[in-house]
């Protein structure tokens, strides 16, 4: 099989996963119906821009169609950033504003009017035979990667900021869901860099050989990707649904600090109520508590109860909590009257929800497994 086929074969698989995993994105039900309308649109567009590894003639009829499907990677980045924005906060909403993202496109397609849109077959064909050479090209590629770091970095903060957010709020161990986010996101970025060498090849050796491979690569990594995005997808169902957007970092919300915080006897007493409470009414055992749910229990205002746990206790909220539940949960482990209870109904009993989220905070509290420290504490 020559380098033609390859391509075309492993394109064609992947233009169909990527078809079927968006297909079901848009009919499957579910009350996060956005954010799975949001991923399904960029892996359509993806799907779309692949097309170009099956295409090796463009009959007379479908010139326009085809220089229409170039413009769709304008709004690739964009949608990526939207589709992560609404899975990192869970009150996101699409707004008009958000149609400035799609300024690009329409850009891109009111220049191919006058050059190819309304023009005749031999027109349109000399103009796109030209257009390398045109500045106005030039243009819109170096703007088609400025927009792409600018969304991509934009992508990552977002993801850092609610991920510090969520652990300083909220106490659901789901903070491997946001790390795939990461990951997938780090993937998508990285394969970018195959797009960049392509051009960078093309510019300078020109259409020949090294491109070709180039190429090859490009449209295998795209099947492996999307293949893996599906793996991910399978493997974690109820995808990270995000943190209110409302909420900022501890650091953001309080002056900075130059030095550790000094606790004073008013804070001393705070930690010491604090500690008192977690271990007399257990709240910590209500899988879905968050800092808002402790403050109104406490009677501490939220501001001041996450600046006391954040700063002058120096842990996240999220650590500080299920160090409760792994402390519970060694309890019962210990106790003999109760060895009947398998693991998975302790985890739930103590406030967990995820039996590999209770095990990874289980082992790195105690360094080892549940298992192991029944077997060893009976």
């Amino acid at each position: 099989m020559d380098k033609d086929n390859f391509l075309g074969s492993v394109s064609l698989i992947g233009i169909f996963v990527v078809s079927f995993l968006a297909l079901f994105l848009l009919t499957v039900k579910t009350k996060h119906k956005l954010g799975n309308q949001l991923f399904a649109f960029f892996l359509i567009a993806n799907a779309i821009d692949a097309c170009k590894y099956l295409i090796h003639h463009i009959p007379d009829h479908f010139i326009n169609l085809e220089v229409f499907r170039w413009s769709i990677v304008y709004l690739v980045p964009a949608s990526f950033y939207l589709y992560v924005m609404s899975v990192c906060y869970s009150n996101f909403r699409l707004k008009p504003k958000h149609l400035l993202h799609a300024i690009p496109f329409i850009a891109y397609n009111l220049n191919l009017i006058s050059g190819v849109y309304f023009e005749t077959p031999d027109m349109k064909l000399d103009f796109i035979k030209n257009m390398n050479q045109m500045p106005i090209t030039h243009f819109f590629q170096l703007l088609f990667e400025l927009l792409f770091q600018v969304y991509f970095i934009a992508s990552f903060l977002v993801i850092r900021k609610s991920k510090t957010v969520y652990l300083e709020n909220y106490t659901n161990p789901n903070i491997s869901l946001i790390n795939a986010l990461h990951k997938i996101t780090i993937v998508y970025y990285l394969l970018h860099f195959l797009v960049l060498l392509r051009w960078l090849v093309s510019f300078t050796i020109g259409l020949g050989e090294v491109r070709q491979w180039i190429v090859t690569l490009d449209g295998f990594t795209f099947l492996v990707c999307t293949c893996w995005y599906l793996f991910i997808a399978l493997n974690n169902p109820e995808f990270f649904r995000g943190v209110n957007s409302h909420l900022k970092p501890i650091t953001e919300a309080v002056p900075k600090q130059k030095s550790s915080p000094i606790i004073n006897d008013e804070k001393n007493k705070q930690i010491e109520f604090l500690k008192e409470f977690m271990i007399e009414k257990e709240p910590y055992l209500d899988s879905s508590l968050t800092i808002q749910d402790l403050s109104e229990q406490v009677k501490i205002p939220v501001k001041d109860l996450s600046t006391l746990i954040n700063l002058y206790m120096d842990k996240h909220f999220f650590d500080f909590v299920n160090e409760y539940r792994i402390e519970k949960a060694m309890q019962i482990l210990r106790d003999s009257s109760q060895k009947e209870l398998t693991v998975l109904e302790i985890l739930y009993h103590v406030g967990f929800n995820s039996k590999s989220s209770f095990n990874t905070s289980f082992k790195k509290y105690t360094g080892k497994t549940p298992t192991d420290y029944r077997k060893q504490a009976l």
